[in-house]
Formats: C-alpha cells, sequence, structure tokens
C-alpha cells in the first residue's frame, strides 16, 4: 500500500515538472532542446504521410461505397470483429428488377425481351463492381488502414515519449543551473546525465521507426499499382459488357422486333445512351422510281447521294465496319447522311472525305 502511495506521488511530481517545464517553454521563460534538422524532417515526413494516408483512405471509402449509412454498418462489423455480409450491388439489384419486370411484361415481346438482355448485363456489371470492391479493400485499404492502426500508433506513442524525456532532460538543466550548493550541483549533474542517456536512447528509437516510414512508401506504392491494376481490369470489363449489349441490342433486337425501333412512335426507349433524336427521328423518303437500283445491286462507294435529303449528323459513339460497306465512325465527328431506296430503315448512307458506306442510325444524332 505504502509502495503504491510512493509511487504516485512520484508520477504526480514527474507530471507536476514536465507541466512547468512546457508551460516555462511556452513563455519564453526556459530553454528548450531542440533537436537536430534530420530529425526534425523525419518527423514532419512522417506527419505528412499520415495525415495523406487517411485522406485517400477516407475518401477511396466513399469511391467504393458511396452510401455513408453502409459505411458506418461496415465500420461496426469491424469494430466488433464480426464479418461484414455480403451485399447486392446497385448494378445486380437493378438487373434482377428488369429480369423480373420482362417476365411480367412478357419476356417475348420486344419490350421484355429488351429488359432481359439489359437486365443481364447490369447483373454483370453489379458482380464487376463487387469484384473490384472486395479487391481494393484487400489489396489497397487494408493495408492502409494497417499502418494506421498499426505502425502509426507505435510511432507516435515513441514520440510522445520522447517529448516526456526532452522535458524531463530540460528540467535538470534548469535546475543545475539554479543550484548553488556543491552539493546539490553534484546531484544535479547526476540527474542530468541520467536525463540525457534516456533522451538519447529514446530518440534512436523514434528514429528508426520514422526511418521506416520509407519501408512504409514502398509498401503502398506497390498496393497503389493494385488498385489501379483492379480498377482498369474493372472499367476494362464495364466498357466490354456495356459495347456487347450494345451490339446485341443493335442486331439481334432490330431483326427479331424491327417495328419496335425506327419509325414506331409507340415503340420503348432506344438503347441507353442512345440519343433519342437519333433513333425516333424519321429518314427522309426513298427516291424511288422505275428502274432505281437497289442498294445491293450498286457498290457503295459508286453511289453518289440524291440532290436533296442530306443531312448532317453528329456520330456518338466509335463504330467498327463489319465489312467494306460499312463506314468506320468515331465519336464527335461530323458525317453526311442520306438514304438510298430500298434501304433498310436501320441503316444510313454516310458520307465524311471521299469515304461512303453504311452507318447505323442508332449511333448517330441527326442535326437540323
Amino acid at each position: 500500500m505504502d509502495f503504491n502511495v510512493k509511487k504516485l506521488a512520484s508520477d504526480a511530481g514527474v507530471f507536476f515538472t514536465r507541466a512547468v517545464q512546457f508551460t516555462e517553454e511556452k513563455l519564453g521563460q526556459a530553454e528548450k532542446t531542440e533537436l537536430d534538422a534530420h530529425f526534425e524532417n523525419l518527423l514532419s515526413r512522417a506527419d505528412s504521410t499520415k495525415n495523406w494516408t487517411e485522406k485517400i483512405l477516407r475518401q477511396t471509402e466513399v469511391l467504393l461505397q458511396p452510401n455513408p449509412s453502409a459505411r458506418i454498418e461496415e465500420f461496426l462489423y469491424e469494430k466488433l470483429d464480426r464479418k461484414i455480409p455480403s451485399r447486392i450491388t446497385n448494378g445486380e439489384l437493378l438487373g434482377q428488377y428488369m429480369i423480373d419486370a420482362a417476365s411480367e411484361f412478357g419476356p417475348g415481346t420486344p419490350y421484355g425481351s429488351t429488359l432481359i438482355k439489359v437486365g443481364e448485363a447490369q447483373r454483370r456489371l453489379g458482380a464487376a463492381d463487387r469484384d473490384f470492391i472486395q479487391s481494393s479493400m484487400i489489396n489497397f485499404l487494408t493495408p492502409l488502414r494497417n499502418f494506421l492502426e498499426g505502425d502509426w500508433k507505435t510511432i507516435s506513442k515513441e514520440r510522445r515519449l520522447l517529448e516526456n524525456r526532452r522535458l524531463d532532460l530540460d528540467a535538470c538543466k534548469a535546475r543545475l543551473k539554479k543550484a548553488k550548493a556543491a552539493e546539490a550541483k553534484a546531484a544535479a549533474e547526476q540527474e542530468l546525465r541520467l536525463a540525457q542517456t534516456e533522451f538519447d536512447r529514446q530518440a534512436e528509437v523514434t528514429r528508426l521507426l520514422l526511418e521506416g516510414i520509407s519501408s512504409t512508401h514502398t509498401n503502398h506504392l506497390r498496393c497503389l499499382h493494385e488498385f489501379v491494376e483492379a480498377q482498369s481490369t474493372y472499367y476494362a470489363q464495364c466498357y466490354q459488357y456495356t459495347l456487347d449489349l450494345q451490339k446485341l441490342l443493335g442486331s439481334s433486337n432490330r431483326e427479331m422486333y424491327p417495328s419496335a425501333f425506327v419509325g414506331n412512335t409507340d415503340s420503348p426507349a432506344p438503347p441507353s445512351g442512345i440519343s433519342p433524336s437519333a433513333a425516333t427521328i424519321p429518314v427522309v423518303p426513298s427516291l424511288t422510281g422505275p428502274g432505281t437500283p437497289t442498294p445491293s445491286s450498286v457498290g457503295f462507294t459508286e453511289v453518289s447521294p440524291p440532290s436533296s435529303g442530306t443531312r448532317k449528323a453528329r456520330v456518338l459513339y466509335d463504330y467498327d465496319a463489319a465489312d467494306s460497306s460499312e463506314l468506320e465512325l468515331f465519336a464527335d465527328e461530323l458525317i453526311t447522311v442520306y438514304s438510298l431506296p430500298g434501304m433498310d430503315s436501320d441503316w444510313l448512307m454516310g458520307e465524311k472525305g471521299n469515304k461512303k458506306g453504311k452507318v447505323p442510325v442508332t449511333y448517330l444524332e441527326l442535326l437540323n
């Protein structure tokens, strides 16, 4: 019991001495032992690493999970050391809704059939999103969080201990200056030597930890590469899925349900991402007449545009020509378009420079 009381009294005394030294330093009434420039640079670098790691971590969490309620739920599961329940992604949920709607409207109808195709694509997009989130959590967020909750806490603890050792050292220096008697000076000098030894030892420990920040940067660099790789894979998958869907809707659906597209005012909306004007503006009437050749009997590179009925059109998406009869398109370029007698209403003749060929209407925005 007496030992505990003495220890509490000693701790209180040490705390009081440090508080007095700290206050006098702030008031400019006491000298402060300064760390060397290299050490200060290490401290500054460590603080910057901690601050930016926190910001990058938090913003990546927002990117991967925009819903703040879901982020809080995941945080609580982590703190309780429980497995986070699997959550369906928004894309997967949208896809399921579309497929369920198709079942009710009739999968054999143009709208129902398209809903199924789009719904399946949305489910694939959602699955790719989930894989990207899981990969980023494991390979990027977890290492950053481990640094903040592990290495940084150790560094912070040793830095606080170093600051206490410095306050003790400077307090000993102050007592030595105030000592008058030889005996008091000898005791103060002994305390100063011990304090200096403790300070030097703690400074070396802290310095080694701070120099380890370079290894942290190397580790985070590797994790950053893995994050970019996962993101690149994710966006490549999304592009491929949507491109496949676009081609599917632009070919098989038009062949199976031609009335559901251009020229049918009661038809459903065009595929996602396609300007309504591109899919619903009717083409100019064909100039039919006796002996008028059909497109199949005339080489497209030899066909001249009609004297009237040409229009300008802006290309919405890149289009790779399937054969020599089609014209390759690039997004945002302007071309001249017109129809030919007997031509499928889903296609127009396009011209740019000295090149001519068929172009799909759904890839264009017809201009006035």
